[in-house]
């Protein structure tokens, strides 16, 4: 304790390094905390899968791959059931309110995923609702959502044919896990109207 006034003086005298010190610190906390939530949006379910669920890629998120793949996937032999998604990369009110999004097409991501359980009412909203989102249990507790509220989202990444990046979406059901391995932090919408709505990558997934 006796350094403590020397350590708090020699931080007064060059704030400005002060400054840039802690930022740096609370940037790469920033990073750690998206880059954790990501290798864990993009690994979900593949733990339970284990060996029966395969990934497929571009080099990065934002190398995307044609919609057509989809098909030419589906013909490789050996292949069962194909879905896509699509990072979304959005925040609720604020930055720090960051967890993971995905668009995805309603017929074919329960039958891949079949560790997330929902009301089949609720899911049947979703698929027709078009700015419908079914939202983890986890994620609804999280912020007191129900289904019936309206979640505006800031992307970091997509923006609207109207210029904006904000998106507005209405809870129509809430998801539970068949086990506890299931990611019930965040939450879907559908692919389709997301990309009607977007700017470009326009009919492109982020993976298979």
């Amino acid at each position: 304790m006796r350094f403590l006034p020397l350590l708090l003086a020699n931080l007064r005298r060059k704030k400005v390094r002060t400054i840039l010190t802690v930022g740096s610190f609370a940037v790469a906390l920033f990073l750690f905390g998206i880059l954790f939530a990501l290798r864990t949006g993009l690994r979900q379910g593949v733990d339970v899968a284990g060996a029966n669920r395969l990934m497929v890629m571009g080099t990065s998120l934002m190398n995307m791959l044609p919609l057509p793949y989809l098909a030419r996937i589906e013909r490789i032999p050996g292949v069962e059931k194909v879905a896509h998604a699509t990072w979304f990369g959005g925040v609720y009110k604020d930055p720090k309110n960051f967890f993971v999004q995905f668009a995805i097409d309603p017929a074919l991501w329960r039958v891949v995923y079949p560790e997330y359980v929902i009301d089949e009412q609720e899911w049947a909203a979703f698929a027709a609702d078009r700015q419908g989102i079914v939202v983890g249990a986890q994620l609804a507790k999280r912020y007191g959502w129900k289904v019936g509220d309206r979640v505006p989202i800031q992307s970091s990444i997509w923006t609207k044919t109207d210029g904006s990046r904000l998106w507005e979406f209405d809870i129509v059901g809430i998801f539970d896990g068949r086990d506890k391995a299931a990611d019930l932090s965040q939450f879907f919408f559908r692919y389709d109207c997301f990309d009607e709505a977007r700017v470009w990558n326009k009919g492109q997934v982020g993976w298979y």
